[in-house]
């Protein structure tokens, strides 16, 4: 899992990626002009899907099934969400998706449909040029190279944008299995950053991935 997503589960703060602690960032997000595609199909019949507002029932049940798995992880996780909660952030990721600042998506298998077996996003909170992605997987799902295959999608969507030259994956030291998802795919480690621990397994100590055009 990378840094928290915003919109997963809870608002975002002054924010992290892959699948973390929603983060706040610490500018306005910035806004591309171009949209990435609403769905993706990758190998192995798993799938991408724009995350609207008619997903947040199968959300919350995944994510409340997860709570354990996520919760060391994922600021947002500390408590199980309610419906009403993952309703109104699925729509606040809708208005995102619509302003350009925040692309939210859904993981599910074609021998599965509706099944949320993981949630990623492209996130415009580090500033221009570039997006950071956020992820988290089912835990009966870890393993299976859902990780790999769905930020190796994102990656190349979110470079191909107008002005996107910058993609970023942001994860705490300690967070060995999410750090190997953009070690696979080549991403450059650019640096370690001091941040907040705001969630139990963290250590402050957030790795920052880079992949650039």
């Amino acid at each position: 899992m990378s840094r928290a997503q915003s919109h997963s589960c809870e608002p975002a703060r002054a924010a992290p990626a892959g699948t973390a602690a929603p983060a706040v960032p610490t500018e306005a997000p910035e806004a591309t002009t171009g949209r990435p595609p609403e769905l993706l199909r990758l190998p192995g019949g798993l799938r991408l899907h724009r995350r609207r507002s008619a997903h947040a029932p199968a959300l919350n049940r995944a994510v409340r099934a997860n709570l354990e798995h996520l919760r060391p992880w994922m600021e947002w996780a500390a408590e199980a969400p309610t419906r009403a909660r993952t309703a109104e952030l699925t729509r606040a990721g809708t208005a995102a998706w619509e302003a350009g600042t925040d692309f939210m998506y859904l993981a599910d298998l074609d021998d599965a449909p509706g099944r949320v077996v993981g949630a990623f996003g492209l996130h415009g909170r580090i500033g221009p040029g570039a997006l950071e992605i956020g992820y988290w997987v089912a835990a009966r799902h870890v393993g299976r190279g859902i990780a790999t295959a769905a930020a190796g999608a994102l990656t190349e969507a979110a470079l191909a944008l107008p002005g996107i030259a910058r993609v970023e994956i942001h994860c705490d030291q300690a967070n060995g299995a999410s750090a190997a998802v953009p070690r696979k795919l080549g991403y450059r480690l650019d640096r370690v950053a001091e941040a907040a621990a705001r969630a139990p397994g963290e250590t402050g100590r957030q790795l920052v991935w880079v992949m650039e055009r």
